[in-house]
């Protein structure tokens, strides 16, 4: 799994600005919500979706319109909000089932939880060597 934290010293392209502007609004938002459990945010970029880790991530419609489906974890014992994206797949049974059982969480919840986690280790660990 690939990993890349967000605000390294290197040059980024307008999308990866866009990304960090979004990551940014979203860790704000948490601190907002959540206060001083919240400490950090780090960005997952992997190229298979972490629900089914089969398919690479790609667009899901939404509202007509090619979407990115960007998703947020707070990765409670650390303190850190972590951003990821989803195949299109996925995102879409996720919205689906969301609108059949609001605020409860589908299987491939646990799994994406499970599979943040371990590159989020994968991660710190890299940082050590």
């Amino acid at each position: 799994m690939k990993s890349r934290p967000i605000r390294h010293g290197k040059s980024f392209d307008a999308n990866t600005a866009a990304l960090d502007n979004l990551m940014d609004k979203l860790f704000m938002q948490a601190k907002a919500q959540f206060g001083a459990a919240i400490k950090s945010f780090w960005f997952y970029d992997g190229d298979l979706c972490l629900a089914c880790v089969q398919r690479s991530i790609g667009v899901v419609k939404y509202k007509g319109q090619d979407a990115l489906a960007i998703n947020a974890f707070i990765y409670r014992e650390r303190g850190v909000l972590i951003g990821y994206f989803l195949c299109g797949t996925c995102a879409t049974y996720i919205f689906k089932e969301a609108k059949k059982n609001p605020y409860r969480q589908t299987p491939l919840h646990a799994d994406i939880e499970r599979n943040l986690t371990a590159a989020y280790h994968k991660h710190l660990m890299s940082l050590d060597a």
